[in-house]
């Protein structure tokens, strides 16, 4: 039976039942397609012509645009997927020119929030690009999931049937899901609410975040130990104010002895696991099983304690009325090849990763202080100090580690400065022993260049971050990694620990944080917010908040407990390349290609946290206590040392 004797059957059956408006709807309907042979109905997506992408997208968006303040911002979600695939379904069926011209077009209405990605597909020439690039087959291969109300999604129907814009919902229809609610549209008012093209990350992002996180410091730390003997000794100090400075001396040494004391006895115990011995800042924690062996902390030696407890003694307090020192290390003559730098825990050591693949390491008790201190970062009342590390009339001044066959991307020194980490190009990882100054170990794992490597806090372990879209926990002992932390959807740009090593958090290009556990290597938290790939991260020193830096200039600050962000920090305008947090957790150090460093007071970070969920965090931003810029320095990294001072390093710029 062919489609006109289906067609003289169905008007009969109607006709039968007396179905007499249907009918006549089914006759219109005939008669209006017999009038169009050529309709847009009739044609196949190959068939159609570049002009309906263009007229039909270009409809939609004056209509989603015009649209009631109330639905608008829902209708104007649609827009984005729409044109991102209007676009390549014109490449794939060899419209390149015609592409270009609609990208073109309509870029604009989406560069403040997919800038990354626009400039990713711009690179499209060629059908055979949509599946070589891996940005372009996903999105190809995947659907968007879109949250409507129930009203806003019926307005989309209708508009598209009126219109008869069936290009534009079968685009519709074959790449976005729609999770329809009855309740009213609401405001997108927090970053959080930023639709993911990948997946449904915003789904995965709330049920992963309900698990509990462990965030409290680890109990008999050397911190803890002073913090409770410092507190003993200001009350015998309230009660024994006449106490000549002898005696105060003598009370020190005791007092000095007794954690020695301690110390001792700990090293003939167990050592607690990671994971194991955390404080807990809530009365809800419960450990979970382990299934993979636990990773012990390894036994810190009696001088690296001490040590650690004079520099913490001697710590400066910081504020906004008392800015820390900062000592910038800058880096001539490099010639554009320096890719990375790292400080030592005390500044005396100061490495520089290059694309000639070299590891170069200067020691600043060799060099000593310039003849000419150079005030580079403004005018304030803590000091500031220009090094120039570079050739001095032909003699070399560093030590030059060579082993890798491809660009160093970055390096990381132990806590004693004793051992020297290096990540390459090569995609292999090194060992370092600045004291032999030779290579001790390669580690082998990652399949493509690994851009991030951090040692942790207390040495023994680190982790690494690669094109491979992994991070990988290593020891040093072991030549393989120990876990392998897979879930992101792009490269991982960026690591850091822990303050408690429990976790390790990873920054992405995909735009997301996540926090993994160290024990399991599972993710159990997912930070979305960022509109462009992450560079920096950090963490606090009581281990309740992190902060994350991105391409686009913006850090944010997350509450880890909830996985909400407290604030975001708005002042650079380039790349946010390194992040640190100040010893008590106060000031937060910025550094970025802008040439500036910038300090953030983050002590309000508590209040920010304690405020309804209902309201968000938009409207607190932390306060920007002090900006520091460089004569023509980008800055590579900064690091605060136990006492508080500040060190960062750049290469000096002559395009700047």
């Amino acid at each position: 039976m062919d489609d006109e004797d289906v067609e003289k059957a169905l008007i009969a059956y109607l006709k039968k039942k007396g179905f007499w408006q249907t009918e006549r709807a089914l006759h219109e309907e005939q008669s209006r397609l017999s009038s169009a042979p050529q309709s847009e109905t009739t044609l196949s997506r190959s068939e159609r012509g570049p002009a309906l992408y263009h007229d039909g997208y270009s409809k939609l968006r004056s209509w989603a645009y015009g649209s009631l303040d109330l639905y608008k911002h829902e209708l104007l979600r649609v827009l984005y997927p729409v044109f991102i695939h209007c676009f390549m379904d014109l490449v794939a069926d060899g419209h390149m020119q015609e592409a270009r011209a609609f990208f073109q077009t309509f870029r604009e209405d989406h560069e403040l929030m997919h800038l990354r990605d626009l400039q990713k597909l711009e690179g499209i020439l060629s059908p055979s690009h949509l599946e070589d690039m891996d940005l372009a087959r996903s999105l190809r291969h995947s659907k968007v999931s879109i949250k409507l109300c129930e009203y806003s999604y019926n307005l989309l129907l209708q508009y598209l049937q009126k219109a008869q814009s069936f290009t534009m919902l079968e685009v519709i229809n074959e790449h976005i899901n729609f999770e329809v609610s009855s309740v009213q549209p609401v405001s997108i008012s927090d970053d959080s609410d930023v639709i993911a093209l990948v997946g449904n990350s915003q789904d995965l992002a709330k049920q992963v975040n309900r698990k509990e996180v462990r965030w409290g410091l680890l109990e008999d730390t050397v911190e803890e130990r002073l913090e409770k003997t410092l507190s003993d000794s200001e009350k015998v100090e309230g009660e024994n104010k006449d106490m000549d400075l002898d005696d105060n001396k003598k009370r020190s040494a005791d007092v000095g002895k007794q954690v020695a004391a301690s110390k001792k006895l700990k090293k003939d115990k167990v050592v607690g696991a990671v994971g194991k011995g955390v404080r807990s800042e809530t009365s809800t924690v419960s450990l979970a099983p382990r299934v993979k062996p636990e990773l012990t902390l390894p036994i810190m030696p009696s001088e690296v304690e001490q040590s650690i407890l004079d520099d913490l003694r001697n710590r400066v307090q910081l504020s906004s009325l008392a800015l820390p020192s900062v000592s910038f290390y800058t880096f001539i003559n490099t010639h554009n090849g320096l890719n990375c730098a790292s400080i030592s825990s005390d500044g005396s050591l100061v490495a520089g990763g290059f694309s000639d693949s070299s590891l170069k390491v200067w020691d600043m008790s060799k060099i000593g202080q310039p003849a000419k201190t150079v005030s580079m970062l403004g005018e304030n009342e803590s000091s500031q100090n220009e090094i120039f590390l570079g050739s001095d009339e032909g003699k070399r001044s560093y030590t030059l580690f060579q082993g890798h066959s491809g660009p160093v991307y970055s390096s990381s020194f132990c806590p004693t400065g004793e051992f020297l980490l290096s990540s390459s190009a090569d995609s292999t990882i090194r060992l370092w022993s600045t004291r032999l100054n030779a290579n001790l170990v390669c580690y082998k794992g990652h399949n493509y260049p690994v851009w991030d490597i951090q040692f942790g806090p207390f040495g023994h372990y680190f982790v690494s971050a690669s094109h491979d879209r992994t991070a990988r926990i290593w020891s040093m002992e072991r030549i393989q990694p120990l876990r392998i932390m897979a879930g992101h959807l792009s490269d991982v740009d960026c690591v850091q620990w822990h303050a408690n090593c429990n976790y390790i958090a990873t920054g992405s290009s995909d735009k997301t944080v996540r926090l993994w556990d160290v024990q399991t290597g599972e993710s159990v938290r997912i930070f979305i917010g960022h509109r462009s790939m992450i560079l920096s991260l950090a963490m606090s020193p009581d281990g309740r908040y992190m902060a994350s830096g991105d391409e686009d200039g913006t850090i944010m600050m997350w509450d880890l407990s909830t996985g909400r962000c407290v604030s975001p920090l708005m002042g650079h305008n380039s790349c946010v390349w390194t992040l640190a947090f100040s010893g008590e957790g106060t000031v937060l150090a910025s550094g970025s290609a802008d040439g500036t460093v910038k300090l953030w007071d983050v002590t309000s970070s508590n209040k920010a946290t304690k405020m309804d969920d209902n309201k968000g965090s938009s409207g607190n931003r932390l306060r920007l206590l002090k900006a520091f810029p460089t004569k023509s320095t980008p800055v590579y990294t900064l690091q605060f040392s136990r006492r508080n001072l500040l060190f960062a390093a750049g290469a000096f710029s002559m395009s700047g």
